[in-house]
């Protein structure tokens, strides 16, 4: 009997160290700041690329004070956008080289993060682009944007491009035109005829790109809903 009575005194004594335990790891506060914003040049969005995964455009977030720390990866999306759930802290908000369309920059921006913020980081893009506007006259897509040159990078071709989702890029799309003639910059307009499957999309967005000669990333419009 006196056994018995040890082995249960024994067993409820582990069974309370596992729930105590337990209890303890499920305490530890989660992230609850957000720090969100634009990449931006002269305060107006950078629209890039917004799927796919290993070549999605992000920045670099790292934490002070430890020297060897891995960055967060701030995934910036199609509008230019990101955000990023994190603890309150002191950090630095860095481009990552060779990884936009923008020139490579050592320049960071601290960030001392206490509750949420919005930030700008300001890049310095290889193009702009502007007042672009994307309509669909039967089948029939036909645009007209301005591009702006920031540096002495070449343009290496525009692209036209149209999606069955919201998702719209080089890489994301059911019909893409490559011209490459006639490049220019100011005021630029384009058209092209659907093929099939645009045609027959239930819903349809379009965008243009501009593509830097030599880089991975292009500079992108705004997504225009057409259909």
């Amino acid at each position: 009997m006196h056994m018995k009575t040890t082995i249960k005194s024994i067993c409820s004594v582990f069974l309370l160290l596992v729930i105590v335990t337990g209890c303890g790891k499920d305490n530890y506060d989660a992230p609850s700041s957000t720090i969100t914003g634009y990449v931006t040049y002269k305060g107006k969005p950078v629209c890039v690329k917004g799927a796919g995964e290993g070549d999605r455009v992000r920045l670099n977030l790292y934490q002070d004070g430890y020297e060897y720390t891995t960055p967060v990866e701030v995934f910036v999306k199609q509008d230019g956008s990101f955000s990023v759930l994190i603890f309150d802290g002191e950090y630095r908000l860095t481009t990552r080289d060779n990884a936009g369309p923008w020139e490579n920059a050592d320049d960071s921006m601290d960030i001392s993060l206490k509750g949420d913020m919005e930030v700008n980081y300001e890049v310095i893009p290889f193009f702009m682009i502007s007042d672009a506007d994307i309509k669909l006259a039967g089948n029939q897509m036909t645009t007209s944007f301005s591009v702006e040159q920031i540096t002495d990078v070449t343009m290496d071709r525009i692209l036209l491009l149209v999606n069955n989702t919201a998702f719209v890029d080089d890489q994301y799309n059911i019909q893409r035109v490559d011209f490459t003639e006639n490049l220019q910059t100011g005021a630029i307009s384009y058209s092209m005829d659907l093929n099939d499957e645009a045609k027959a999309a239930s819903v349809l967005y379009g965008r243009v790109a501009v593509w830097p000669a030599g880089k991975d990333h292009a500079i992108y419009s705004p997504v225009f809903k057409l259909k």
